[in-house]
């Protein structure tokens, strides 16, 4: 049996099939997506859990429609704007990861404003991965890890690497994801996290994100305690 989980990573899948089997645009998806990142953030504050992190935006969705990917920016924007304060007088830490070189100038700048503001709270910690790629962040990760030890003199052993390199990801200081939640069906995990989730439980539920609801955040909780974490031992049942 496993104990509460320290930190929860979600891929948040789902919102244009919510809105295709409605009649609606996609972009009708998002905008109750974007419901559910707040129901979400509630419920893991509620819940105990000191670690929330969610797939916000890929480093490949920008293959998506521009039509699609511009909503997506001005939702990010509104959703900054008005959550940061409620998530600060919540005790709430907003950081994001990923790559901020495709952002917008102002969308860099509301970024910068909410981590500024959020940084000393410490009731949950919420990460949105923006522009991210797993891939990505790995060889970011080893060059400069490399660049380090060049520096220092250093030839890395072993276990170096295992102590050391994860100083050089963008979760740094963070612990990995005990869970990792897919919503829609979908049985993947899309360049997310990769390094990170090496000993992750799985959960993937068939609830689209747009319904995802404090319910189905207590089941993944409650089916993630309900099994063994072995980390490469054996079992001892």
């Amino acid at each position: 049996m496993s104990g509460a989980p320290q930190h929860i990573a979600i891929i948040m899948d789902g919102n244009g099939r919510w809105a295709q089997a409605r009649g609606l645009p996609r972009t009708a998806g998002h905008h109750q997506g974007v419901e559910s990142c707040r129901r979400v953030v509630k419920s893991a504050k509620e819940l105990g859990v000191p670690y929330i992190t969610l797939f916000g935006f890929s480093s490949e969705n920008w293959a998506r429609p521009a039509d699609e990917v511009n909503e997506l920016m001005r939702l990010l924007r509104m959703y900054l704007r008005a959550e940061t304060a409620e998530l600060h007088r919540a005790n709430v830490k907003l950081q994001v990861i990923g790559s901020r070189a495709e952002l917008s100038k102002d969308i860099v700048q509301l970024i910068e404003n909410a981590e500024k503001l959020t940084q000393d709270n410490d009731d949950l910690v919420l990460t949105i991965a923006l522009n991210y790629g797993g891939r990505q962040e790995i060889l970011k990760a080893v060059q400069s890890f490399t660049a380090d030890c060049l520096e220092k003199g250093q030839k890395p052993d072993a276990d170096d690497v295992q102590e050391f390199f994860p100083e050089h990801l963008m979760t740094h200081g963070m612990p990995d994801p005990d869970i990792l939640i897919r919503t829609s069906g979908e049985k993947r995990i899309s360049n997310f996290l990769l390094w990170q989730c090496a000993y992750t439980e799985f959960v993937f539920t068939d609830t689209l994100w747009p319904d995802f609801s404090k319910a189905d955040l207590e089941s993944a909780i409650a089916e993630f305690q309900n099994r063994e974490r072995r980390f490469g031992a054996v079992s001892q049942g």
